[in-house]
């Protein structure tokens, strides 16, 4: 009894020695101010839980993965692959899809392009620049809190279900929001006197403007991220003149130039991708071509259906940390993409880390006592109390996210993806001559995927500025018989048609009239996402007579 009183005592006074120290927001221990965080260390844990998080991805997201990115890098490449109006509009710099030409290129020469790996390795690939963005949000909450803080907001990153399931994707936003993170773990606006002294020596504005001017160059949007951050260091730095004239214009100017140059190579002529961006999809909304959202949807559904279960953590982060730059950080980006008509979830993924780090800093803090008034008697059983509770918020985080997170990567819409594999592996042996796609436009991978240079056609989605104009994709929903027929009468029969159950009731008769046959069915997804529910992809194939 006389040890156990002891122990307590002892574990009291040093929680109250502690606790005397003052209640600072940002403790930061002798240790993280002598050592630099590990690094090297969390790359590798990052890394490998990366590539095992891109080899369990197995659904179809959003088109741009394919289509924007692999589909043009495969052309490059192999010289077949389909590019799609952007590219004629001029609205899509080459810098990403180029990273992608590369790795293909790889593949190419080591003779390693086969159907597997086509479908895999990108992401792979793409997990490679993952983990260098989980390495640097580590460091980044590190210069901002401290070690502990730093560890539970990447367990918030790594365990997050939309983390999961976008950011080994191909979309130029997954490399976008890496590019932002490096890029803010070097800008000094962000950090505070309370940073680790290592931390501090580490911020670089020239850097930080190479990699914006970066993130910039592969999605123009990037910008609205740093028209906040640097105004706001343009009223907080002394040297204006030399931030604005000798850093911010030349680096700017550099890198876009550098991109122009990629562009004027890959296009033919000279293309300024940047102005041609800006004014489709902010002076002639023409996004909204692909549907809208109400001017609150990132606030009420978006945004908190990516932070899912995190929320709550994350908004008691933001109060308790007073961390006001980074919240209004978050604020800016979603309140200026609120006014676009047309909204998706992975426009705002660069700032979905951010918000983690406030979830990271309230899971930091859930083991911790605030209060100096606490008796010494009291303080050890608080203690076990705030322990206890930690280890429900992590398993109510864990059982809530990974569930969530398995079934949108590897069930929720794995049709597409399954289906173009069969299509892949039989055209390797010949068996697949030429597709009709008889689906919504860019409703599967393409080229990129089947890596055999066959004829192919899909309903084409194009915007256009005629009034009253309808689209093929939507001409075949609005009535799928009546536009089969009408296309059946010049064309050349493909072996194969590929459908969505939903449409199989209106052209049973016209594919059975035209010789074709079932021969695969694959599990799409178990409710409706925006149309009609598409429960399974079909593959018809051409009985031989």
């Amino acid at each position: 009894m006389m040890r156990r009183r002891f122990d307590v005592k002892e574990e009291a006074g040093e929680e109250l020695q502690e606790l005397l120290k003052g209640d600072r927001t940002h403790s930061v221990s002798q240790k993280s101010i002598d050592n630099p965080p590990p690094v090297i260390k969390v790359f590798g844990i990052c890394l490998v839980f990366r590539i095992a998080n891109a080899l369990l991805i197995h659904t179809y997201f959003n088109p741009d993965e394919h289509w924007q990115s692999l589909e043009v890098a495969h052309r490059i490449v192999f010289g077949y692959g389909h590019m799609t109006w952007e590219w004629s509009a001029g609205i899509r710099s080459y810098l990403h899809p180029l990273i992608f030409a590369f790795f293909y290129k790889l593949l190419w020469f080591f003779n390693l392009d086969t159907p597997s790996m086509m479908v895999m390795a990108p992401r792979v690939y793409q997990s490679f620049f993952a983990a260098i963005g989980d390495a640097y949000f580590y460091r980044l909450s590190y210069s901002i809190f401290d070690k502990q803080t730093a560890d539970w907001a990447l367990l918030s990153q790594l365990t997050n279900w939309f983390m999961f399931y976008c950011i080994t994707r191909t979309l130029s936003n997954s490399l976008e929001a890496v590019l932002t993170i490096m890029a803010i773990y070097y800008w000094p606006s962000l950090k505070c006197s309370q940073s680790p002294p290592y931390e501090l020596r580490r911020t670089s504005r020239k850097v930080a403007l190479v990699l914006a001017a970066f993130a910039c160059a592969i999605r123009p949007t990037s910008a609205v991220i740093w028209i906040y951050l640097g105004t706001l260091h343009l009223f907080e730095t002394r040297d204006k003149v030399k931030f604005v004239f000798m850093e911010v214009s030349p680096i700017g100017a550099s890198v876009l130039a550098l991109a122009c140059l990629f562009d004027r190579w890959m296009y033919g002529s000279w293309v300024f991708v940047p102005l041609n961006f800006v004014k489709f999809n902010f002076f002639s909304s023409g996004g909204d071509y692909y549907g809208t959202h109400k001017w609150h949807w990132y606030f009420s559904q978006g945004f908190p259906t990516m932070l899912f279960t995190f929320a709550p953590f994350t908004t008691i982060g933001i109060w308790q940390s007073k961390e006001w730059k980074l919240f209004g950080l978050i604020a800016w980006v979603l309140g200026v993409y609120s006014i676009l008509g047309h909204k998706e979830f992975r426009f705002v993924l660069p700032v979905l880390p951010i918000a983690l780090l406030f979830s990271g800093y309230t899971l930091a803090k859930i083991g911790k006592c605030h209060s100096v008034e606490l008796n010494c008697k009291g303080i050890g059983r608080t203690k076990q109390a705030h322990d206890f509770k930690k280890k429900w918020a992590i398993l109510f985080l864990l059982l809530s996210n990974l569930p969530m997170a398995f079934y949108m990567s590897m069930i929720h819409q794995r049709g597409s993806e399954d289906a173009m594999a069969f299509l892949a592996r039989e055209a390797a042996i010949g068996k697949v001559h030429s597709v009709l796609f008889l689906m919504p436009c860019h409703s599967t991978p393409y080229y990129s995927t089947l890596h055999r240079n066959i004829s192919m056609r899909f309903l084409d989605c194009s915007p256009s500025a005629e009034e009253g104009y309808v689209d093929e994709s939507d001409s075949f929903l609005l009535d799928p018989a009546k536009f089969t027929s009408l296309m059946a009468l010049d064309w050349k029969q493909p072996s194969h048609i590929l459908l969505f159950d939903s449409q199989e009731r209106h052209l049973k008769d016209f594919l059975t009239s035209h010789s074709y046959k079932e021969i695969r069915r694959f599990f799409h997804a178990h409710f409706k996402v925006d149309r009609d529910l598409q429960a399974a992809v079909l593959v018809y194939a051409l009985v031989e007579c």
